[in-house]
């Protein structure tokens, strides 16, 4: 039976770069894979601040931090303080650093217990990596050059993914969302939305799709030969209550060379753009 192998970083005061008076960027650890060169997967949930993810030709998992020392979360729960000090007093040290990973059969999750601080992490993976990767405030997600099943979600920020291959799953709700494939997994449905911002997707022209789309407050734009379906009235009838309904819904469907897995595409305040390259 393999065993968990635990990184944990606790640091009271570093110094290894120093950026701005409040802003300190860390060398965190190296995770090894149990299974150097076969495929993995990446795991981060957390609070605040940006997680950018790139691939390398590498067999181990890279983690580095920029941590901002000032309130830049919000109502994470701590009061302001005026100053560097508080009634009076200087502040000697910084407070402490919690981030660890855990890693079990290549899948490593990263936790990151710095609830009050803003914290952007920096990781390189491999190339074939499977990514699952969440944040809430202050920040934004970007991924370049991986190879696998993304599942993304952000809240306040944006996500950006480049020259990935795969396949996605991504959300966001106050943020643009751009993706570019350079290829992609056959046979895989996937699925791409924003509430506030724009939905741009660039696929491979060999895209074969049935699409789905729709914008509240935007329009739908794409340079794909797409076969657009008539929208035709989705009616109810109540057997019980002996009710009639019927509406036209404002998805946008279609075929792209043909048809294949599903794709959606979703905004409310906001334009979706479907590319081919």
């Amino acid at each position: 039976m393999k065993t968990i192998k635990t990184i944990t970083t606790i640091l009271t005061f570093c110094t290894v770069a120093v950026l701005s008076a409040q802003t300190k960027e860390i060398d965190l650890f190296t995770v090894p894979l149990s299974n150097p060169g076969e495929a993995g997967k990446l795991e981060v949930d957390q609070i605040s601040g940006s997680i950018y993810v790139t691939a390398y030709e590498g067999k181990e998992v890279i983690v580095k931090a920029t941590i901002h020392e000032g309130d830049d979360c919000g109502s994470c729960g701590k009061k302001a303080k005026s100053g560097n000090g508080r009634n009076g007093m200087k502040k000697i040290s910084a407070s402490s650093i919690n981030i660890g990973a855990e890693e079990k059969n290549n899948v490593v999750q990263i936790q990151n217990e710095l609830w009050n601080k803003k914290t952007d992490l920096s990781i390189k993976v491999p190339l074939n990596f499977s990514l699952e990767l969440k944040t809430i405030n202050n920040g934004d997600i970007t991924v370049e050059g991986v190879n696998g099943e993304m599942e993304i979600s952000n809240v306040n920020g944006s996500i950006t993914l480049e020259s990935v291959s795969g396949s996605v799953l991504a959300d966001t709700t106050n943020g643009a969302l751009t993706v570019s494939f350079t290829s992609i997994a056959s046979g895989k449905e996937m699925a791409f939305s924003s509430f506030n911002g724009d939905v741009e997707v660039i696929f491979p022209k060999s895209l074969k799709a049935n699409v789905k789309a729709k914008s509240d407050m935007g329009d739908v734009y794409t340079d794909f030969d797409m076969a657009v379906s008539k929208n035709e009235p989705q009616v109810d009838r109540g057997a019980s209550s002996g009710k009639y309904k019927v509406k036209i819904e404002q998805w946008i469907k279609g075929t792209i060379n043909g048809g294949g897995p599903e794709m959606l595409f979703k905004t409310y305040n906001g334009d979706i753009l479907i590319k081919s390259q």
